[in-house]
């Protein structure tokens, strides 16, 4: 038995994607133009809505700091991914595990509490839009971004803490690309209840909740949409909301099964692709779905071109 915490071994080895190692250089080559994508679609999307005039409404400052939040949760994952990839293997110390786990799920979490705010920003706007700006003036979107990066960040610990008091020893190999919670439960000769405990409670705060807040507010849309007596108004609102709908049940929809469902239900297959889902795709998609489909910022890309 290890003795306590301290005594863990040195480094820990990560398998990555062991069995795709014939087509090693093209996933390779298709995962760093795949990270270099949404670095620079989001980063564009940064520099439009910051440097022009006429981007300063409510829902073009939660896109900016949606974007951002992208950035970071990517940024976290993708390139030890590739360098993992890479080496066919990595390791990492288990401090750096938990480091990793804990920056790209507390901005994880931003970025579900966010999605919840654009949401909730879009219902109004539609559904409520004689007071829209009596709500959401400065000081209300402030607060809101404030409040979705300190609850991402801050509650997190909470986890973070049950984590670091686990004891760890006997295999030092996980067979996955990066460190998820899952991988890092498993190495643990302690008790894991607790811990457990306090994810599923984390992931219907924090997961469940805004996911529900989100088609609740998209399903009230919808019925407004309907009611609009403009065909083409009627039908632009529709493909704009529902490519937007799309992009939030994919990420959580992968979230929520890896976070709520028992892990022994699943493969280890299973768990790698449910994690490329909002690892990966869904930060790809989402500067197209929400920002770069916007005749805004398309004609202010245009005016930077003339």
């Amino acid at each position: 038995m290890c003795r306590e915490n301290k005594t863990l071994p040195s480094e820990l080895l990560l398998l990555g994607f062991g069995e795709l190692h014939l087509i090693k250089p093209i996933v390779l080559l298709v995962c760093l133009i795949v990270y270099l994508t949404i670095l620079a679609g989001n980063f564009l999307i940064v520099g439009l809505i910051v440097t022009s005039r006429r981007l300063r409404s409510p829902m073009y400052f939660f896109l900016c700091n949606l974007s951002l939040c992208e950035v970071l949760f990517t940024s976290s994952i993708l390139p030890y991914m590739i360098c993992v990839m890479w080496g066919d293997g990595g390791t990492m110390y288990l401090k750096g595990c938990i480091i990793q786990f804990y920056i790209y799920s507390s901005s994880g979490s931003a970025e579900c509490l966010l999605l919840t705010v654009m949401a909730l920003n879009r219902y109004l706007a539609i559904c409520n839009p004689l007071r829209y700006y009596s709500v959401m003036n400065y000081r209300t979107c402030s607060h809101l971004v404030v409040w979705a990066w300190l609850s991402g960040f801050i509650w997190m610990c909470i986890i973070i803490g049950a984590i670091s008091n686990l004891q760890f020893c006997g295999p030092r190999i996980v067979d996955h690309f990066f460190w998820d919670l899952e991988p890092i439960l498993h190495l643990s000769s302690s008790d894991t209840s607790t811990v457990e405990m306090e994810v599923l409670v984390y992931a219907i705060i924090m997961g469940f909740l805004p996911f529900f807040l989100i088609i609740l507010s998209y399903v009230i849309i919808f019925l407004t949409i309907i009611r609009i007596p403009s065909e083409t108004g009627r039908q632009k609102a529709f493909s704009t909301c529902s490519s937007h709908l799309a992009s939030v049940c994919t990420y959580f929809g992968s979230i929520l099964i890896l976070y709520l469902v028992p892990s022994h239900q699943r493969s280890v297959e299973v768990n790698k692709i449910l994690s490329l889902f909002y690892t990966v795709l869904t930060p790809l998609c989402n500067p197209i779905i929400y920002s770069l489909r916007n005749q805004e910022i398309q004609s202010c890309l245009m005016r930077r071109h003339l």
